[in-house]
């Protein structure tokens, strides 16, 4: 392999200083290098030459790109390429090191002075935080070498390169490298200068390199103390009235750090004439008796995966969106994050530190695309790579070790096995014992501290709680972490619940991580937010890239709602006593001090009174009861609730006051059965119509025509939805996928036939029945209408007919109305959407909403918008005028101006364009979601097999005489 060019060497980097923990306070000068670069796009690595390093090339003809950013995603009319999206396969021919002569390359540069206040003593560092995926330097005509690692910093002594004006900073970045076989992961690929780039002043004798050791003795309640460095130095701590040399130990009473309470210590470090602030988080973690422990706490990961993403700006991230997502994660409960799949900016640790995360700190490592090839020429099992791969984890622990909200240190990403990754296991072990080590993709677990799964069946996991899971002897005697698991693409993921139920049984069992924090939809002109294939990919993996708990412009999916309530570390129940509220505290370390507790009491879902609830400050993992009042005044014959809510009693950097944290509600007194139409009459048939108070048939048919004068249409039973991406599955999933099963058995296209329509004394009877063409089984349907006056009664009975061999999408009744009615109130759960497994979040209540909000926005439309427990539904016009459904039992809705069809057919939302009729669904049942599109199915319990069903509806005209 001599002769390569150095982009497709195995060396990682040439010329660069050893990597160094970063800090964010130091009182030596620095210059920002970011804002606007020349900037030239070659197509392959050599189609220029490096004439534009030498300080006197005129650059005048060249477009401007902003640094930090990706240049495909500047210019106009995509001038500069655009972005790619694979999940797994490589965006070239798999020939390690080598790469594609279509290999774009960017040329950077920059011109820039030294500050007036520069010191002229000491030397200087450039320092690079992340460009993919490669780059070659140059400072003022001298080269100072080149690097590899996307992710990861590099930096590079300059000090007598230095000058005081017009000095030139010249930088080839190559888009495909040697390094991007060791990039693989679930992303876009995006070219370019996308993390700062930074001058730094050194001093004379400053500290090149300093290690924070703050351990913590749960059982004294002690923290010990030592700050190692390379060159003489101090350190002082003020708060805890420590002054003393580097290298020096020390023991004194500490409060410890943990990502419920983040006690820092502010301190600094102090070597030639530079101060270095510290932050020091006092915390010990480690494996015990199989538990992965901190500060002698079992921790239970509440998490989520989360790549760096901006849906203009890509992996270039400012400080604002970095704190958003933090502040995001802590109104939501999240309590933890995996950097999938690579170290993030610096600056995101310091949050993390600062608000309280637990972090899985991975390196930048994914090899993938080898599965597609039986994993042959795996990097991770090949010598000759292991260089970069030390290289790799070196830049990770280096950089990052002295956060205190790291606790685990990940090797990488589904890279298959192998003696490298071996290397890096020892290399981190021996650097920094004090964290365990993570890597899922060894299954004997010979390197690491956990035992970690990706997306396991919750009847594996159970398995594992009870340490029957087989495997290794050493394996079985560690903690089972998910390092991915409920995979939030499209409407989902389904079977939270049953998860956390999990984590909360099985000691063992310590949470896990949500794949993933948002939807990479990028901004486009025409689509709204494009996913793979979208921008000109000859590979790619569509819309697999949106897979979310966030949209891409960082709204909150109902998918993150539902993981807030299943997550909640605060667990209210009806009591044991009557008359009570139970209170369970599930933190890991903080007690309920922090809270303040309210009550509201509903009938027919309306707060007719509420106060404030004592709830005394109990410890962590206990468990209290309260009292409540005495049920107030309400109607006899009304449907009565307790809610019983945890607020945040105080501001915190995260959240007002006034936050709800935690909420409970259950039943008082049940509700009141639906209604029989009043006076009975026999049916008045007129002009082939058959009229029963506001409901009119087709005499012929028995097709519903109109309600309360209000036209209708497609009335009739309805099994189809919109299949979800939960639906569609993954084709690498071992279980049914009931979305393309569900389209090969023609339920989309079902054929109705009447069978009969036989008037009586008090009513209609209509029979039908369901059935997909080419098809043998069905559904005998029985309609049979009822009432007069003001409000019309239709009872449905349902008997699957012949062998169903899937489960159904939905059962229950659609009709269209006029696209007037624009306005619902109803009382139900809400106030979004909500699922069989997914509806934990749904709450009983009076809710209103526009029909265009009732849309749930997924970047690649599909069923979404359900209303789970209606009692009653009211759609209006904006004269009042419309129509109440009444349901026995309580039913679902959804309420679009799209067809299922239009719906399904759809693959951006800009696709969607409202028509002239609202296409309401009134369900008896719903399939569930699950996590198919790369994890379990929906769960049994939650599945809707064909069987015989029964129920009602009442409909009645709204502000009609």
């Amino acid at each position: 392999m001599t002769g390569l060019p150095w982009y497709t060497s195995f060396a990682p980097e040439h010329g660069t200083l050893p990597p160094r923990a970063w800090t964010a306070a130091s009182d030596a000068a620095r210059l920002p290098l970011g804002g606007d670069w020349a900037f030239r796009l070659s197509p392959a690595a050599d189609a220029a030459d490096t004439a534009f390093t030498e300080p006197g090339f005129d650059a005048g003809g060249w477009r401007t790109v902003t640094v930090p950013g990706h240049w495909v995603l500047q210019g106009k009319d995509g001038e500069f390429g655009g972005p790619a999206y694979t999940n797994v396969v490589y965006p070239f021919p798999v020939d390690p090191p080598h790469v594609p002569d279509e290999n774009p390359t960017g040329d950077h540069l920059r011109r820039f002075d030294l500050p007036d206040d520069w010191p002229a003593e000491g030397g200087a560092v450039l320092r690079f935080d992340g460009v993919e995926s490669c780059a070659q330097v140059w400072l003022n005509g001298t080269e100072l070498g080149w690097f590899k690692g996307s992710r990861l910093a590099h930096e590079f002594a300059v000090g007598e390169l230095l000058r005081e004006r017009d000095n030139v900073l010249a930088v080839r970045v190559h888009q495909w490298s040697s390094g991007s076989y060791l990039e693989d992961q679930d992303q876009w690929w995006l070219p370019g200068v996308f993390r700062e780039v930074t001058l730094l002043h050194r001093p004379e004798g400053a500290v090149g390199d300093h290690f924070v050791h703050a351990s913590y003795d749960h059982a004294t309640g002690t923290g010990e103390l030592r700050v190692d460095c390379d060159v003489p130095a101090r350190v002082r701590v003020p708060e805890l009235g420590l002054d003393l040399a580097a290298g020096e130990s020390v023991r004194m009473p500490v409060e410890p750090w943990s990502a419920e309470v983040p006690r820092l210590y502010d301190g600094e470090l102090t070597a030639g004439g530079e101060r270095i602030g510290l932050r020091i988080g006092f915390r010990s973690v480690y494996v015990e008796d199989g538990v992965l422990k901190a500060n002698g706490r079992r921790i239970l990961f509440r998490g989520v995966n989360r790549h760096e993403f901006h849906p203009e700006t890509g992996r270039t991230l400012d400080p604002e969106t970095m704190r958003a997502d933090v502040e995001l994660m802590k109104r939501h409960h999240v309590n933890a994050v995996r950097t999938s799949h690579y170290p993030p900016h610096p600056a995101f640790l310091d949050l993390c530190d600062t608000y309280g995360l637990w972090v899985i700190d991975e390196g930048d490592l994914e090899t993938h695309g080898f599965e597609e090839l039986g994993w042959r020429g795996n990097p991770v099992d090949d010598e000759r790579w292991t260089p970069a791969l030390l290289d790799r984890a070196a830049r990770l622990v280096e950089r990052d070790k002295n956060h205190p909200s790291v606790v685990l240190w990940s090797l990488g990403n589904e890279c298959g096995t192998g003696a490298g990754l071996t290397a890096m296991a020892r290399w981190i072990h021996d650097r920094d014992p004090s964290r365990p080590v993570h890597y899922e993709g060894d299954r004997s677990c010979a390197d690491v501290d956990v035992y970690s799964r990706m997306y396991p069946p919750h009847a594996e996991v159970a398995e594992i709680g009870r340490r029957e899971d087989g495997g290794p002897a050493a394996r079985r005697a560690l903690p089972l972490v998910l390092c991915e698991y409920a995979h939030a693409m499209g409407n989902g993921p389904g079977g939270l619940d049953e998860y956390q139920r999990l984590f909360e049984t099985y000691e063992r069992c310590q949470g896990g991580f949500v794949w993933e924090w948002i939807d990479h939809g990028l901004v486009h002109p025409v689509h709204g937010f494009g996913y793979g294939g979208d921008f000109g990919e000859e590979l790619h993996d569509g819309n697999f890239v949106c897979d979310g708990l966030l949209f891409p412009d960082r709204t909150p999916s109902p998918g993150l709602l539902a993981y807030k309530k299943v997550i909640e570390p605060v667990r209210i129940a009806p009591g044991e006593r009557p008359g009570t509220v139970a209170v369970r505290n599930l933190h890991d370390v903080a007690d309920l001090s922090a809270y303040a507790f309210r009550w509201e009491f509903l009938a027919d879902g309306e707060v007719v009174a509420e106060g404030p609830l004592t709830v005394p400050p109990t410890a962590a993992g206990e468990r209290t009861e309260a009292a409540l009042p005495e049920p107030p005044a309400h109607a006899a014959d009304a449907e009565t609730l307790w809610t019983v809510r945890a607020l945040l009693a105080a501001a915190t950097p995260w959240a007002e006051s006034g936050h709800e944290m935690a909420w409970g509600q259950w039943p008082v007194t049940g509700r009141r059965p639906l209604a029989q139409p009043s006076p009975a009459r026999r049916p008045a048939v007129e002009d082939g119509r058959i009229v029963l108070g506001p409901a009119v048939l087709d005499a012929r048919s028995g097709a519903l025509v109109s309600l309360g004068g209000l036209a209708v249409s497609g009335f009739g039973l309805d099994v189809w939805r919109a299949p979800t991406d939960n639906d569609e599955g993954a084709p690498w999933q071992p279980d049914v996928r009931w979305g393309p099963l569900w389209r090969q058995l023609g339920l989309h296209r079902m054929r109705h036939r009447t069978d009969g329509v036989a008037p009586d004394g008090e009513g209609v009877t209509v029979r039908s029945r369901l059935a997909p063409a080419g098809r043998d089984f069905g559904l005998a349907v029985t309609y049979r209408w009822s009432g007069g006056g003001a409000a019309a009664r239709l009872d449905v009975d349902v008997v699957p007919e012949g062998t169903w061999p899937v489960p159904l999408p939905r059962l229950g009744v659609r009709l269209g109305l006029p696209a007037a009615l624009d306005r619902a109130v109803w009382y139900g759960g809400g106030p979004g959407e909500a699922y069989p497994d997914t509806r934990a979040a749904a709450r009983l209540g009076r809710w209103e909403s526009t029909v265009a909000g009732l849309q749930t926005p997924y970047v690649r439309p599909q069923e979404n918008g359900a209303r789970i427990d209606t009692r009653w539904l009211e759609l209006s016009d904006g004269a009042g005028a419309g129509l109440r459904v009444a349901g026995e039992p309580s039913f679902w809705f959804t309420a679009r101006r799209w067809t299922h069809a239009e719906l399904d057919a759809a693959a951006h939302r800009p696709d969607l364009v409202p028509g002239d009729t609202l296409w309401l669904n009134l369900d008896h049942a719903l399939h569930g979601i699950g996590s198919q599109s790369c994890g379990p199915g929906v769960l049994p319990e939650h599945r809707l097999d064909a069987s015989p069903a029964s129920f009602a509806l009442s409909f009645a005209p709204l502000g009609r005489g």
